[in-house]
């Protein structure tokens, strides 16, 4: 196994639902609750807030990946349907909401340059978290999907829909969302949703051909160039409504669970 992805950091001791290992000034986040799929619960959230939020400036290039067969299954369901048996106004979604925009915020905004490494599955929430970054690999049996609407919920997770109109394209992602449909490798290539696709096992090669070079990079130039890139791409978000992500996913939720318990 690739160095990058041995556990041994600190925080392995704190952290509940992600991994973290640090190999000079590169550091890898492993969504690693891989028996669920690596679901995207409050704890993950959690977890991945404190890792984030750290901004440890000698970390220059930052890897997301998730353990076992798949990136992320999306949100999960279960925390879900207990938040709105709790609360039926929707108020621990909403929560949640405010939590998914701060993570995925983070990793487009961080100082580091970002690359997803994508294997498998990542649906919902796990799309959300891979287009966050700035470099996306996936395996050449990697799918993406948007469940949401099958789901009775809006798409609404993390300023996914404006990211994905940005580095997409209206036309398809108006096609991908309505009808859900899995998205495999080499059309999500086609779209850039990613920008190269390996067979899985050559996953890590292509991470560090990505990382080699930018650990070369005058560190002032790369930061500033990535802000420039994040600066002039949010600009073409003319009017990025996805701060009311939060406010729309309960709002439909909970009508959607009232009318289920009152049937």
């Amino acid at each position: 196994m690739n160095a990058l992805f041995l556990s041994g950091d600190p925080d392995d001791r704190i952290l509940k639902t992600l991994r973290t290992h640090r190999q000079g000034p590169v550091l890898t986040i492993e969504l690693n609750v891989p028996e669920q799929g690596n679901v995207v619960s409050e704890a993950m959230l959690d977890d991945l807030l404190t890792v984030l939020d750290d901004q440890d400036p000698s970390v220059r290039v930052l890897v997301m990946t998730g353990a076992g067969q798949d990136f992320c299954l999306g949100g999960d369901r279960d925390e879900f349907a207990g938040h709105l048996a709790h609360d039926a106004t929707g108020n621990g979604i909403r929560v949640s909401g405010v939590k998914a925009r701060r993570v995925c915020d983070a990793l487009t905004s961080h100082s580091a340059v970002t690359i997803a490494r994508v294997q498998g599955r990542a649906i919902g929430a796990g799309f959300a978290l891979a287009l966050a970054c700035d470099l996306r690999v996936g395996a050449d049996t990697a799918t993406f999907r948007l469940p949401e609407l099958a789901l009775g919920l809006p798409t609404a997770w993390g300023g996914l829909l404006p990211r994905l109109i940005s580095e997409v394209g209206a036309a398809s992602v108006r096609e991908l969302v309505l009808t859900g449909r899995p998205l495999p490798a080499q059309e999500a290539l086609g779209l850039s949703i990613l920008q190269r696709v390996v067979p899985e096992d050559a996953l890590d090669d292509a991470v560090d051909e990505w990382a080699k070079p930018l650990l070369r990079r005058s560190l002032p130039a790369v930061r500033v160039t990535k802000t420039l890139l994040n600066s002039l791409t949010a600009s073409t978000r003319l009017a990025d409504a996805s701060v009311l992500d939060p406010e729309l996913m309960a709002a439909v939720a909970s009508e959607v669970h009232h009318m289920r318990t009152t049937r």
